[in-house]
């Protein structure tokens, strides 16, 4: 009776409302990681890594567009939950540049692997395998060596945030998950304020709430549903979700219509998934598929990645998933992973096994170092060497990483020439060259000259008909010069920019002084050339 009475009050202690949530992830991780001196100069290492490449990566179409959020506050926006603008909104507010703007996705990175360092310790226990820290440093190793996590890491979408929280929500479960976790009061409160945080974050967290749903059902059975407090938890949820709600109700529930029909794609491809679960495996690498064998206890919390990962890869049948949208699944699984690393690399065996065990992994840890730093170089090469370079119009997407550099000169650029021309506005032909474009000219207004409803459709609205406005076009998504009855009576241009990176050529813009918009849009992409 008294053993199990003190390993009862130890994972209460180890868990409870005020030693997990925060202290485990701020106090008790960097605590843990200070007993391992190489742990904690890996992570440190990580962590100025990412400040550094942060402070020479130009913004992501993606980063462009959440920063706008901030720089429009709102209840919620068109394509995703308000969060990922409001915890910008402070440093949006005083004008932070870049590379401080790029401290905050590197703070939830860091809160995110504190966390999985401190569950997969929890998960290892006191298993006769290797020595106390082993699961935590194979899972730092794990994500670490996820080639995408670093891009998520140095630039904030909302899966950045889903990942962190994620995390939270996985041990806020595992506290709950106790015999007597229906008593505890306040932590089922925590555990509502997580669900909505998370629903703030990305609408796909629904996946993750599903999950905690399950395996707190696996624990408690039917007592569950008969408990008060869970279903006060699920009302805190939903009251911390009602700005997404409310601004729904408000712009016609656009959101989710659009997010319906996005997730609807089109017709389903069993090929399509294979394309799919191969991208899955270069973009976050083996050894975080550990973590799917071998028994571990609270198994049932690999619900955290099986639920999303197998919801995504279905509807990446209808073409309608992208990589990054499994990272929180795949972190929720870093923690098994780290487990199953150090059993396999410490586990029972002769000499010779154990031998071949570290061959293989040291294989596996070169081949991810390798794909990440390749990932990180062609970031900061625009490219270079593997995807052609040039200032003439290429096929679309055919060098992504050069879209990172050059838009804030194109930014400055475009501002002056519309001060200049006396022109009220800049327009594009295409919503993905208007985030970066509409960060760097603010607070000048950008209209897209493309049908269609988009977040820019409430930001700037159409272009009003026989308007005068200053058309950019970009190399790397050239479109024609719209003139006649699908675009404007007259265009001049007035200037090139031609934008280099490491002495090489990136991508041209053009900028043109447009008058008289016909009102009816029908853009047509430029053919490859000069």
């Amino acid at each position: 009776m008294a053993p199990a009475l003190g390993r009862q009050f130890r994972l209460r202690h180890a868990f409870s409302l005020e030693n997990f949530v925060l202290p485990a992830l701020i106090g008790q991780g960097l605590r843990a990681l200070g007993q391992h001196p190489r742990h904690s100069a890996l992570l440190a290492a990580l962590v100025l890594l990412h400040a550094v490449l942060g402070g020479f990566i130009g913004l992501s179409v993606d980063e462009a567009h959440y920063l706008l959020y901030a720089y429009h506050p709102a209840l919620s926006y068109f394509d995703h939950p308000p969060l990922v603008g409001w915890v910008q909104w402070p440093l949006v507010v005083v004008d932070a540049p870049v590379v401080f703007l790029r401290l905050v996705p590197g703070l939830f990175w860091l809160g995110t692997v504190l966390g999985v360092y401190r569950l997969a310790e929890y998960l290892q226990g006191n298993r006769n395998f290797g020595h106390a820290g082993d699961a935590g440093l194979w899972s730092l190793a794990a994500l670490a060596l996820a080639p995408l996590l670093h891009v998520l890491g140095i630039g904030l979408v909302p899966d950045t945030l889903l990942m962190f929280l994620t995390v939270l929500l996985m041990g806020q479960t595992l506290r709950l998950m106790q015999s007597d976790g229906l008593a505890y009061r306040g932590e089922w409160l925590l555990w509502g304020c997580l669900l909505g945080l998370a629903g703030l974050s990305k609408y796909t967290a629904i996946f993750m709430a599903l999950a905690s749903g399950l395996c707190l059902l696996s624990a408690h059975g039917m007592r569950l549903l008969r408990a008060p407090w869970p279903w006060l938890a699920v009302l805190l949820a939903l009251l911390w979700v009602a700005p997404v709600l409310v601004w729904n109700a408000q712009h016609d529930w656009v959101s989710f219509r659009y997010q319906g029909q996005h997730g609807a794609g089109s017709g389903w491809h069993l090929g399509e998934v294979a394309r799919f679960a191969l991208l899955q495996l270069l973009a976050f690498g083996p050894l975080l598929l550990w973590g799917l064998w071998g028994h571990s206890k609270q198994a049932v919390l690999r619900l955290f990645f099986a639920l999303p990962w197998l919801v995504l890869a279905y509807l990446a049948g209808g073409g309608s998933s992208l990589p990054h949208w499994t990272a929180p699944a795949w972190v929720a699984l870093a923690p098994f992973a780290g487990v199953a690393l150090a059993r396999y690399r410490y586990g029972h065996g002769d000499r010779g096994r154990q031998r071949l065990r570290a061959r293989v992994l040291a294989v596996l840890v070169l081949l991810q170092g390798l794909a990440s730093a390749a990932l990180l170089w062609l970031m900061l090469s625009a490219g270079a060497p593997f995807f052609a370079r040039t200032w003439d119009n290429t096929a679309v997407g055919a060098n992504p990483f050069a879209e990172l550099y050059g838009w804030d000169q194109a930014g400055a650029r475009a501002a002056s020439l519309a001060q200049m021309q006396g022109l009220p506005s800049v327009s594009v032909q295409n919503w993905t060259l208007a985030s970066r474009l509409a960060w760097h000219v603010r607070p000048l207004p950008v209209h897209v000259l493309a049908a269609g409803f988009s977040q820019f459709s409430i930001w700037a609205g159409d272009l009003p008909v026989g308007a005068s406005t200053l058309l950019v076009d970009n190399s790397l998504l050239a479109f024609a010069t719209p003139l006649g009855p699908h675009g404007f009576a007259d265009c001049q241009l007035l200037d090139t920019l031609d934008v280099r990176q490491g002495g090489a050529p990136v991508a041209r813009f053009r900028f043109y002084a447009c008058q008289g918009w016909a009102g009816d849009p029908q853009p047509r992409n430029r053919e490859p050339g000069p």
